[in-house]
């Protein structure tokens, strides 16, 4: 199956309630419709190193961040397909690079157990990536309900609204069933406009409508905030 695997915009995250939800996709009705997925269960491992440089470097919201993470769209077997995704932000932009292989071949790969089978322009910057970060290991599995809307007309232009965000540090593997702690409030949920030029005006007069306002949101770094470093100092962890 054919898929993206370079990707280069602007991802504007938003909270809202589920009320305000509800009146967004009432005004988006004319202009998008739920992609052929409909409502999915994404499941994450994000890849740190021993004390979580990446993370902890991001938080401090810098010009430039980035992140690797094991990505599927169902309960992985195996022999599942799965993306290593390598996500890189600078100056508001987001460029993804990602690579489709088996759930068996990614890990063993990202994990150092063996090289990527395809040589690609891709696979040499994870591998670059994997060798200057050389102790990256899985730390976080993340999990969400996803709603991915497209536009009809715009065709870069996306919207998707994310719920049920939990995190754990237990049984990191992309073959485990759904569970972990929430990291969202009860009634709240994660919606992100994706696109590479400016937003329809349509959208604009909504937000405005609604009051809603963009945010800083990062679910792997909430989750470190929230779990991961109350048990460190200086970034360590506790023995």
């Amino acid at each position: 199956m054919a898929y993206q695997a370079v990707f280069k915009r602007y991802e504007l995250k938003y909270l809202i309630t589920q009320k305000q939800k509800a009146r967004i996709l009432e005004t988006m009705g004319p202009y998008m419709a739920l992609d052929k997925y409909g409502r999915t269960t994404i499941r994450n491992i994000y890849f740190d190193t021993d004390n979580y440089r990446l993370i902890r470097h991001s938080i401090e919201k810098p010009a430039y961040k980035e992140k690797l993470r094991l990505r599927s769209y169902q309960k992985a077997q195996p022999s599942s397909t799965v993306f290593v995704e390598l996500k890189k932000k600078y100056d508001s932009v987001v460029y993804k690079r990602r690579m489709s292989l088996s759930e068996e071949e990614a890990l063993n790969w990202v994990t150092g157990k063996m090289h990527c089978k395809e040589e690609t322009q891709i696979s040499d910057e994870i591998d670059y990536f994997l060798h200057y970060y050389e102790t990256l290991h899985p730390v976080v599995f993340l999990s969400y309900e996803r709603e991915a809307y497209f536009c009809k007309e715009v065709s870069d232009f996306r919207v998707t609204f994310d719920d049920n965000i939990l995190c754990r540090q237990e049984d990191l593997s992309l073959e485990s069933d759904v569970w972990g702690t929430p990291i969202l409030e009860d009634g709240k949920v994660l919606m992100e406009i994706k696109c590479s030029g400016g937003i329809p005006l349509w959208m604009v007069h909504a937000l405005s409508r609604e009051h809603i306002y963009k945010t800083s949101f990062s679910k792997y770094g909430t989750a470190y905030q929230a779990m991961i470093f109350p048990n460190t100092k200086g970034g360590f962890l506790y023995a």
